[in-house]
């Protein structure tokens, strides 16, 4: 039994010459697309694009009526409350005790 003989570069390029051509002959040999059936993919294409466009369009419709009737809701929710529970002015004394209560706050945050 002979041991294996690497082929020298005359069989390679042989054989990379063969390959090439191999590919060449079947790209000759394949046919010509019927223009029919490539108007019929690409309309098919074109139809399914549209849908995709009008499914993305209703989701964000959805979704913007959701967050139109969520701040409907807050506006309503802070008009009640402040319809519900009219503010009586404060005396000078409850303005500065507040003012010095947030004055402390932000003293303590920065420690």
């Amino acid at each position: 039994m002979a041991g294996y003989k690497a082929p020298d570069f005359n069989q390679r390029a042989a054989s990379a010459r063969a390959a090439k051509e191999a590919a060449l002959e079947k790209l000759r040999n394949k046919p010509v697309a019927d223009p029919a059936a490539i108007a019929a993919r690409e309309a098919t294409q074109a139809a399914r694009k549209a849908a995709a466009a009008e499914r993305r369009a209703e989701r964000q419709a959805a979704i913007d009526a959701e967050k139109a009737a969520k701040v409907a809701a807050a506006e309503e929710a802070r008009q009640a409350e402040t319809a519900a529970a009219p503010k009586a002015p404060k005396s000078e004394e409850e303005l500065k005790a507040a003012r010095d209560a947030r004055y402390a706050a932000r003293k303590a945050r920065k420690r």
